[in-house]
């Protein structure tokens, strides 16, 4: 444990975007065409390569970012959207290079950035397999002994002479994911594979990378899904604006992460249905966290009301559809799920369109703390659930928080009050009176305990 895997030192990575002037007039729009090529040229004598763009931007998408990871330890990413995430991972695998900085990499490396990343779409399962394995420096012989293996785990027997351009996007996960961990790399590193795939394969992906790291191998694991995370990781690293923010123990990571605000999402949404979790029948849309009033809110009074909002499209006909919810508190305890039971839609086939479902969770239900919403979608028949369509664990996230006026469940407590719930119920309480006969309490009579 005490031997390197990788050491990054002071990375850094740079992006240049670029933007185009606006025109205001049809005449500017023809003195800057005829110009353009003019243009060109003055930006290429200047050293320019491009020439193209009017303006350029800077990002550092990376920014003096430096860590070590120990042989045999699995090591999480977090942060949000844009943090940097994917692109550590990608400067990592010498997808592309830092800007300034150096990496050490001592190991063997496999990797899975993307779907179907490193698969070619015209070869077959089966020979994309073996092209992986070549690459990572393996013998046809070493492949062989895995394959059968690889192939039943991504669950693809049936389709594995088939070219890959022809795999639905979880065909491609599994497959990837399979070949990823079963030729045996030294030091994996893995981007939202949980992002992708139903919930048994998702199980079957975390049993596997925690069976990588008892054997001494050492995975970087990138995912929003925090309970994951903490479940599976000894140790976390927090990313925000290309920036590392914390870096320790998993547990306090994570709560550094959704306790600071960089966590908590008030809503998500997917705008390219594509990406969208879901298949061909049922698609999510969008979940909100939403005020009594209607507006977005990712910080909540105990004592109020909250809706959580799921948009879905349904695609085909033919299935009672059931939208719900799971709750769990910051350390990923399971607090409740909830199901849409609504009159309109109960036990009624959906037909194909977009709908909007609000579950209200009531006020002086839910205990301090931050709570993650995961939007779920399963299809039910004979009183049976028989398909899950989608299951978004943890894809918004809000704060409870107490303004301590007495009026809640906790009273005039000011302390910490454990548990994942605080409900304030009904109390009834009732009063006798002890009897006293000469200044004596009456059982102690009755027992004969005077004299």
């Amino acid at each position: 444990m005490s031997q390197i895997a990788i050491r990054v030192e002071n990375v850094a990575k740079q992006y240049r975007i670029g933007h185009r002037k606006t025109k205001g007039n049809l005449r500017e729009a023809l003195v800057s065409g005829l110009s353009a090529p003019f243009r060109r040229v003055a930006h290429l004598l200047r050293g320019n390569a491009s020439g193209a763009a009017d303006l350029t931007e800077t990002l550092w998408a990376l920014n003096d970012v430096s860590f070590e990871v120990k042989q045999g330890e699995i090591v999480g990413l977090i942060g949000r959207n844009g943090a940097g995430k994917s692109t550590l991972l990608k400067v990592l695998t010498r997808i592309t290079e830092p800007t300034r900085g150096a990496i050490d990499i001592y190991g063997r490396v496999g990797s899975l950035l993307e779907v179907g990343t490193g698969f070619h779409p015209e070869l077959s399962g089966r020979d994309n397999v073996f092209l992986n394995g070549a690459i990572l420096g393996m013998k046809r012989a070493e492949i062989q002994r895995k394959f059968d293996e690889i192939v039943a785990f991504a669950e693809v027997e049936r389709f594995i002479d088939t070219p890959v351009k022809h795999y639905s996007s979880g065909m491609y996960l599994r497959l990837a994911f399979a070949v990823a961990s079963h030729l045996e790399p030294e030091i994996l590193l893995l981007d939202e594979v949980l992002a992708v795939g139903d919930s048994a394969f998702q199980k079957k992906c975390l049993n596997k990378m925690q069976d990588i790291g008892a054997q001494g191998r050492t995975v970087v694991f990138v995912s929003h899904d925090i309970s994951a995370v903490t479940r599976l990781c000894s140790r976390c690293i927090l990313l925000n604006n290309g920036v590392v923010k914390a870096d320790g123990p998993a547990h306090e990571v994570a709560s550094i992460y959704l306790t600071s605000g960089l966590g908590t999402s008030a809503a998500r949404e997917w705008p390219i249905l594509e990406q969208a979790p879901g298949d061909d029948v049922a698609r999510l849309r969008a979940v909100r966290v939403k005020t009594e009033d209607g507006r977005l809110t990712d910080t909540v009074d105990i004592h109020k009301p909250v809706g959580i909002e799921m948009e879905f499209e349904v695609y085909k006909p033919g299935y009672v559809m059931w939208p719900h919810f799971t709750v769990h508190n910051e350390q990923g305890v399971f607090v409740f799920a909830a199901y849409d039971l609504e009159p309109t839609w109960r036990g009624k086939i959906r037909q194909p369109g977009r709908y909007i479902s609000t579950g209200w969770i009531p006020g002086n239900l839910l205990s301090e703390g931050i709570l993650t919403i995961g939007p779920a979608m399963t299809a039910v028949q004979d009183d049976v659930i028989d398909r899950l369509f989608f299951y978004e664990r943890d894809a918004v996230a809000f704060q409870v928080v107490d303004n301590m006026s007495g009026e809640g469940a906790r009273g005039d407590y000011v302390g910490k009050i454990p548990g994942v719930v605080r409900p304030l119920l009904k109390w009834t309480s009732s009063y006798k009176p002890h009897e006293y006969v000469n200044g004596h309490h009456s059982k102690q009579i009755e027992r004969g305990g005077l004299s």
